[in-house]
């Protein structure tokens, strides 16, 4: 395939726009690119974005931690990393593979460096509407064959063209991974009920007809028509799409649930599985 080619035919007729876009707060090798308490409120149910692009000497690892009321989805453009979380599960996350780790009631998960010399990926929360923020934990690592494929699509969670994830997402929600070579384009037209989409890229930059480069975070309007892009060198994105959460965001340390009470009964999970996890020596 030439460097020029077209993977999807575009229109530019009645381009999709572009709401806001921003480049989030930078931590190191961290970019924060949404929380709950910020874009989140905006962009439920994704409530927060980690892009993240560092050395493996200088990744310090990230201790085990709690969650509740949330999905965690994390997947890798570069290197790899470790993970641990207290279901039991340890090893590595390759290039391309993903972690689903639905913290429902409560559960500890941590990581740090892998076997390459850098890691470059993003980090995602899900709110859980209600019928889940409380259910039962789930931690999915898939490795790299594992993760369904259309064209350019790593399809991480939901659907896209002839491709669907395995993983069972708690509402209409599509999470995309997508390369493009310098001079493809790519179109993608979100479901109908999806009033919620935003792009965010690792590397490169896109025209649509708006310039986005690495680094960004852009939130597009709701509309009906395709959002077509045009990658200015190689790329690599992300793209999240899904029906609003119509759920208030009660926020914890680590933890979003819909009401005050479902925090309370989340957090009280955390407590009892930190007093597991401090006697197994686990935790301090």
């Amino acid at each position: 395939m030439s460097q020029s080619s077209t993977l999807y035919s575009t229109t530019q007729e009645h381009p999709s726009r572009i709401l806001y876009r921003t480049r989030g707060r930078r931590h190191g090798p961290i970019t924060r690119l949404m929380s709950p308490g910020d874009l989140g409120e905006v962009l439920k149910p994704f409530v927060f974005l980690d892009l993240f692009d560092m050395e493996a000497t200088s990744m310090s690892g990230f201790g085990l931690h709690p969650h509740s009321g949330i999905a965690t989805v994390t997947h890798l453009f570069e290197g790899d990393v470790r993970y641990e979380d207290s279901t039991g599960a340890a090893g590595l996350l390759p290039e391309g593979g993903v972690e689903w780790f639905k913290a429902g009631h409560g559960a500890w998960h941590g990581g740090g460096a892998g076997e390459a010399p850098r890691a470059r990926g993003f980090q995602l929360w899900l709110a859980l509407p209600p019928e889940h923020e409380l259910g039962p934990v789930e931690s999915i690592y898939q490795a790299p064959g594992d993760i369904a494929r259309d064209g350019p699509v790593r399809v991480l969670v939901g659907a896209h063209g002839a491709a669907a994830s395995s993983l069972e997402a708690p509402a209409s929600i599509n999470y995309l991974a997508v390369r493009l070579k310098a001079g493809e384009s790519w179109r993608y037209q979100r479901p109908a009920n999806h009033s919620v989409a935003w792009v965010a890229l690792s590397k490169g930059g896109l025209t649509m007809p708006e310039r986005i480069d690495a680094g960004e975070l852009a939130i597009f309007e709701t509309a009906d028509t395709p959002i077509d892009f045009r990658a200015d060198g190689d790329t690599e994105f992300v793209l999240g799409s899904a029906v609003a959460h119509r759920h208030d965001l009660v926020l914890g340390n680590y933890s979003v649930h819909t009401s005050k009470a479902s925090l309370v009964a989340g957090e009280r999970r955390i407590d009892e599985i930190r007093m597991r996890l401090q006697m197994e020596g686990r935790l301090p």
